[in-house]
């Protein structure tokens, strides 16, 4: 077998087998098949695209090529929970502990932001001592024992996507949907869920820019976890503006508290609930996703819900009494309006200029060796359809005292905000799910 015929045949339109996906796989990951040939091949594949049998036999491969996890040992349908990326999201904090006080065990693996997408895992080492490497007994054991325990992800998880996705990352191969579709589902598989909700976000601050694209990865996704015998469920939701009203390590723990104790914004917090009842049924916890949904909002109304957070920190190292007092976080010394320059209604919001913003003030990652300050961020005020007038403020920054980048910052959130004479129609904040029962 030949990497060159294998190029050619895909480049043709042929339907390679699995033994041949395997065999490009393997080349990428023990060197026998060099990046040109890889770029080509993946280029390749962006002309002509894959059948679902080729992309769940990419997902497999790729899953395969590094460590795999069996969670096995750990009792109950253990269902996993990945979104897209965006700006202001969340929700793992909130939907992990959330799902768990409902009898739903969440091992989850996250990973750190980078660029203008934020982290979960650096969101809660924003909280002092909360340690997010765990060794694999102590993790079982703490989901076993909890019912939830959230990680950073293991060097070794699925090693030939990340060095595929470095390759098309500077090859212009990025957008292909069932590249895309295998590099997230061969991840989650190889972490070991037996189920897999994922939340594909759209607009503004999202990869994917439209609802129809969303729509078409979250097919392929979920017809890979078919494929491969993982129910999957797919939340397809809007990022034209930043989720909620934080974008920020600390203050989203904070936000993500408030939800957790019955606050917080709405679209947040709804779609929290989608995302958590999706994962009730997956978990066998509820016949229904309305059945589910009522659970989790007593959940949240009983205080299970909060008391789960603070045994998360506890487990882990963190302060339990932050979820109480939100005050015990990182906080910036300084609260920097960005105010409107003129009158209107707020008709658009570049989520990823915001994203950017906050990343000027040095709460994400332009590299990813970067380090991050906790406490800075950026908190909007005004978000869509919402009437300002000049001098109103649209958004205040948290930032350092001896920031130099604060008024960059602020110019990035002004450009980020559009003005209208007319309300805009209300956007809906889901667009579909596809995969649900």
């Amino acid at each position: 077998m030949r990497m060159v015929d294998l190029i050619r045949k895909k480049r043709h339109g042929g339907e390679l087998e699995e033994r041949e996906i395997r065999f490009v796989i393997d080349g990428l990951v023990n060197g026998a098949v060099p990046d040109y040939q890889m770029a080509a091949w993946a280029m390749a594949v962006c002309f002509v695209g894959m059948t679902d049998r080729e992309t769940a036999a990419l997902t497999m491969a790729m899953a395969e090529s590094g460590d795999t996890v069996d969670l096995s040992e750990i009792a109950g349908i253990k269902v996993d929970k990945h979104s897209t990326g965006g700006v202001g999201d969340k929700t793992t904090l909130i939907v992990a502990p959330l799902v768990a006080a409902c009898g739903v065990p969440v091992a989850k693996m996250s990973g750190r932001g980078l660029g203008h997408t934020g982290g979960t895992v650096d969101k809660l080492e924003s909280i002092a001592g909360f340690h997010t490497e765990l060794g694999r007994e102590a993790f079982f054991k703490q989901v076993n024992e909890i019912g939830v325990a959230v990680i950073g992800q293991s060097g070794n998880i699925a090693p030939a996507d990340k060095k595929l996705y470095a390759l098309r990352d500077v090859t212009g191969t990025v957008e292909s949907v069932p590249l895309i579709a295998s590099s997230v589902m061969s991840k989650k598989i190889a972490a070991g869920a037996d189920a897999i909700l994922l939340d594909v976000k759209f607009g503004s601050g999202a990869f994917m820019k439209t609802a129809e694209e969303a729509k078409t990865l979250a097919e392929a996704m979920v017809a890979i976890g078919s494929q491969v015998g993982r129910r999957t469920v797919a939340v397809i939701s809007d990022m034209d503006q930043p989720l909620g009203r934080t974008v920020g390590n600390a203050l989203e723990v904070r936000e993500a508290i408030e939800v957790l104790r019955g606050e917080g914004p709405d679209d947040l917090r709804e779609l929290c609930l989608v995302l958590g009842s999706h994962m009730l049924v997956l978990g066998g916890r509820a016949e229904s996703a309305e059945a589910a949904r009522a659970r989790l909002e007593e959940a949240i109304a009983s205080g299970a819900a909060l008391r789960k957070f603070a045994d998360l920190l506890a487990a882990q190292g963190g302060d339990p009494a932050v979820a109480h007092d939100p005050a015990l976080l990182p906080q910036a010394e300084l609260r920097i309006p960005v105010r409107a320059a003129g009158a209107g209604f707020v008709a658009a919001i570049d989520a990823e200029r915001i994203g950017l913003a906050a990343m000027l003030l040095g709460a994400g990652r332009a590299e990813k060796d970067d380090a991050i300050d906790y406490a800075v961020g950026l908190e909007l005020v005004a978000k869509l359809g919402d009437a300002v007038e000049a001098g109103d403020t649209l958004a205040v920054l948290y930032a350092r005292a001896d920031d130099a980048k604060a008024q960059e910052s602020a110019e990035s959130v002004l450009a980020a905000y559009r003005l209208a004479s007319g309300r805009p129609a209300p956007q809906p904040l889901l667009h579909g799910i596809v995969g649900a029962e």
